[in-house]
């Protein structure tokens, strides 16, 4: 039996703590709501920042909320390699001893010394759909995506499980790209 699940793309993208929200937008700011994403309490913001790398800059950069604990940046390869940066391919929240990079938002400047990785390819499944789907918490599995341009099977996708979770599968502008990962679009899951 094919087991599928839905695949998005992540584009770059910015999370802030709350001390970064305050110096970039102004004490006392709050990041506005602009629309909701697939992982429940996740969303897109209204604000945005400038990414700025050794070599070029990157501008209007969403913010996805709410604040943090670490504030990180998620950019693809290509970004990482326009920007200047070594961007480790990285789990969300693993930042020790990634990229740096300085954010500018309207009211001030931030120097990030590590917080900038490409994140690693993977699935969100609540603890529900992985028994469903024959897996586990950490488990690397493979994903087909089957299109008339360019079918890609992804390897090396961690599966990621808790019970705040929706079933999707997240892979960045540079993997959606390569596959044709367009629109509405889904993965067979090879454990």
């Amino acid at each position: 039996m094919e087991k599928k699940v839905l695949v998005e793309t992540s584009a770059r993208h910015v999370h802030l703590t709350e001390e970064h929200i305050a110096i970039l937008f102004g004490e006392g700011a709050s990041l506005t709501f602009k629309k909701a994403l697939s992982q429940p309490g996740q969303f897109a913001c209204e604000e945005r920042v400038t990414v700025v790398g050794p070599k070029k800059s990157i501008a209007n950069v969403i913010i996805l909320g709410p604040a943090r604990k670490a504030s990180q940046v998620e950019v693809s390869l290509t970004d990482a390699r326009t920007l200047g940066i070594a961007a480790p391919i990285r789990e969300s929240g693993d930042v020790a001893g990634s990229g740096a990079c300085k954010l500018i938002g309207p009211c001030g400047e931030v120097e990030l010394t590590e917080g900038v990785i490409a994140a690693k390819r993977h699935i969100h499944f609540t603890p529900e759909n992985a028994k469903d789907f024959g897996v586990e918490d950490k488990q690397i599995v493979s994903v087909k995506i089957t299109n008339a341009d360019r079918s890609t099977v992804f390897g090396d996708v961690v599966v990621r499980v808790n019970e705040n979770f929706a079933p999707a599968m997240h892979i960045d502008t540079d993997e959606a790209n390569a596959a044709c990962a367009f629109g509405e679009c889904w993965g067979e899951v090879i454990a």
